[in-house]
């Protein structure tokens, strides 16, 4: 009898603990992805501020514009879901993380929970089903931002407004979790199959159980896994984990004050992000009329046409057990393979037909190693039909020699100032 109830006690556990953390195999898928789109979108992108944190410390009148004046004038009627999906399918991008609620409790879908949402508004369109739908259309994974934290409903309990309260945390506050169950089970069960969710709050476990219950193929990114925020890890971590990031320095639209990375410094992210095991979930904060804005625009445009060229040495990859990075090179290798991916950063004025040589360390050329680089044939440069631009190697006591043109012709005036990938198939990984 005794053996039975431990046996019994052993299954219920695993059964609790089944629901609590993400499936293996969806991580794994989710691992392969490496790149996603984050968008920041509320009710107060009108006032380009930061996204929700303006109600903490603000006077009354404030909180009470905020909650009551803004949404009478959030009237997005550029927003065009099927121009977005198509422009983040573009990018390269496997996945697409929604703010369908932030911490100010403004619902971006229509919810029967709270008048708060964008149904009472001019717009009156439900903006989170039709944006799905357009993912869906593109085959972009579908993933849902949420806050269980609330400030429009801690102003309705009469609590303070803030982030470190006691109250503002769903182990506290029992009737904000109820609330936060029932939008999450909306969210689920009306615009599923959800992906992934992003739980962004100090204290998640109860409701990450919960959506699990609702449905254990959703993957649960922040409340389950490693999320930096605007930083990328020192080194290497086990996998899976997601640095979240924007353009320039605020999450929500800046019509004014800001200031954004270059095109080159965000590719550059996502290959040390790939690099070191992680996905890269890049932020696009549309402007309160729908459209995303043309500085952010120029920037996904510009990582589509790296991503159309390199993409396969950033999707189904794990790094490079022995190395990481060597100078200005960062590796990743195939998952299933030993094929190496060489990202050559840092290379200026590197005009298209004209060749450089690279040594490796930590890889060691076999009988059948093949080296190419990724977008080109290798077999022709444009107006140059004496330059053949063929890749070769030759394996050194210590160091394999890699010799590569950049033959692709990408920019009209022949340098093209994003890095070049070097495939490496069937090589040995070494430990010096």
């Amino acid at each position: 009898m005794r053996f039975k109830l431990s046996v019994l006690l052993a299954l219920f556990c695993s059964t609790i603990y089944s629901q609590i953390n993400n499936r293996v195999d969806l991580e794994q898928d989710f691992m392969d992805m490496g790149f996603g789109i984050f968008v920041h979108w509320s009710v107060d992108s009108q006032l380009g501020s930061v996204i929700s944190h303006s109600l903490v410390g603000a006077s009354d009148d404030y909180v009470n514009q905020y909650f009551n004046e803004l949404p009478k004038t959030f009237y997005p009627d550029k927003f065009n879901a099927d121009e977005w999906a198509r422009l983040f399918k573009i990018t390269g991008a496997e996945y697409v993380v929604f703010t369908t609620k932030h911490h100010n409790g403004f619902c971006m879908w229509d919810t029967e929970t709270t008048d708060f949402n964008i149904m009472n508004t001019p717009y009156g369109k439900d903006i989170t089903g039709e944006l799905f739908t357009a993912l869906r259309k593109q085959g972009l994974k579908v993933g849902v931002y949420f806050s269980p934290e609330d400030f429009n409903f801690l102003n309705k309990q009469g609590e303070l407004i803030s982030r470190n309260s006691r109250m503002s945390q769903i182990t506290e506050n029992e009737e904000l979790l109820e609330y936060d169950k029932k939008q999450v089970k909306e969210l689920v069960s009306n615009y599923g199959p959800i992906d992934v969710i992003f739980f962004d709050a100090f204290k998640t476990t109860p409701i990450v159980r919960y959506v699990h219950s609702l449905d254990p193929n959703i993957v649960v990114t922040r409340g389950e896994m490693e999320t930096p925020e605007q930083s990328v890890p020192n080194t290497a971590m086990p996998g899976p984990w997601e640095t979240c990031m924007t353009m320039g320095t605020q999450w929500q639209y800046k019509p004014t004050n800001e200031s954004y990375k270059t095109g080159t410094e965000l590719i550059e992210k996502l290959i040390e992000i790939r690099a070191k095991g992680g996905n890269f979930l890049m932020n696009v904060g549309p402007k309160p009329n729908g459209e995303i804005p043309i500085e952010q625009e120029e920037r996904l445009r510009e990582i589509a046409l790296w991503m159309y060229v390199n993409s396969e040495g950033i999707r189904n990859v794990r790094p490079v057990p022995t190395i990481i990075k060597d100078g200005d090179m960062w590796f990743t290798k195939g998952k299933d393979d030993n094929t190496a991916y060489v990202f050559i950063t840092g290379q200026k004025d590197w005009f298209k037909g004209f060749r450089r040589n690279f040594l490796l360390k930590n890889m060691k050329a076999t009988k059948n190693t093949s080296v190419s680089v990724l977008g080109q044939n290798d077999l022709v440069v444009e107006y140059w039909p004496e330059n053949t631009p063929t890749s070769h190697f030759v394996q050194h006591k210590d160091l394999l020699e890699i010799s590569i043109s950049r033959a692709q012709r990408l920019y009209n005036d022949k340098v093209w100032p994003n890095p070049i990938v070097v495939k490496i198939a069937n090589v040995e990984f070494i430990n010096n």
